[in-house]
């Protein structure tokens, strides 16, 4: 069974671990510069290094269909610069997966596969998509719904350690963002970890710094730049939150209730697929 996962940030990234360690095939798609802020557990960066390794799995860099066909027969995740999802008619997979992100739909379609999933507010199901996977944090994270669609974002963080949206970084202006400080280090409130055009981005609590934008990347201000974990723990950087998993599982549910369960087994996928990366030319 092939899985199409449009964005590859830190959710998608906990959806491409849980489908792809239940035998599903995973291709993602991401911007050519990505803007992930927990870059360490992101497979977007195989997009800017090539290769990225989250967890037990690795992803590489793909240009195309064909070479994200032969990377699959490889054994490793393909990643390919295709936010429009240029991809997905020749690659014909047996579900799409939404998750950019973006509170809204970019172009996502009920027609893209047999199995349409979007993750988030922003679609709803029977409309743009065939299920809906709950992001918000509480009672209902992970939930699917085959029916309406998830709740409206409220652009307040969910609590970590008791800390809400005192965890969020945010660029201080218009330019290009400096980082100072890596991912995993050490921060009490108030320390520099980043600048844009001579502006301090400056911690608002002590923790760990969980995530941050690479250095050189356009901002705008107010903009997303870092996240800090109160709770402190390293370790956390570089492993899958438990809401990207609980997302996955999700999401893997509505996968399999969607297709019937069938073809679950990357064996069969390449046994019985139609397309594989001998049909492509050039």
């Amino acid at each position: 069974m092939l899985t199409v996962i449009r964005g590859a940030g830190d959710i998608a990234t906990g959806i491409a671990l849980r489908l792809w360690r239940s035998g599903l095939a995973v291709v993602m798609t991401d911007l050519p510069r990505p803007t992930a802020i927990r870059r360490t557990v992101c497979f977007s960066q195989a997009i800017v290094l090539g290769r990225a390794e989250v967890e037990d799995v690795t992803a590489v860099r793909a240009e195309t269909a064909k070479e994200a066909l032969a990377l699959l027969e490889e054994g490793v995740l393909p990643v390919l610069p295709d936010p429009a999802g240029m991809c997905i008619p020749d690659l014909r997979p047996d579900a799409v997966v939404d998750a950019i992100l973006a509170k809204k739909n970019l172009g996502t379609k009920l027609t893209d596969a047999p199995a349409v999933v979007a993750v988030g507010p922003g679609f709803t199901a029977g409309v743009d998509c065939h299920a809906v996977v709950e992001t918000m944090r509480g009672h209902t994270l992970g939930r699917v719904y085959y029916q309406g669609s998830a709740l409206p974002n409220t652009g307040i963080p969910g609590l970590i350690g008791g800390f809400s949206g005192e965890r969020v970084l945010r660029a201080p202006a218009d330019g290009v963002f400096h980082q100072l400080r890596d991912i995993g280090a050490m921060v009490q409130e108030g320390d520099i970890v980043a600048e844009v055009e001579g502006l301090p981005m400056r911690c608002t609590l002590t923790g760990v710094l969980r995530g941050i934008l690479a250095d050189g990347t356009p901002v705008f201000k107010g903009m997303k730049a870092g996240d800090v974990d109160p709770r402190g723990k390293k370790a956390n950087c570089f492993t899958a939150s438990d809401k990207a998993l609980a997302v996955g599982g999700g999401v893997l549910e509505a996968v399999l209730h969607l297709t019937n369960g069938s073809k679950v087994s990357m064996v069969p996928f390449f046994e019985t697929r139609k397309a594989s990366s001998e049909d492509f030319e050039g």
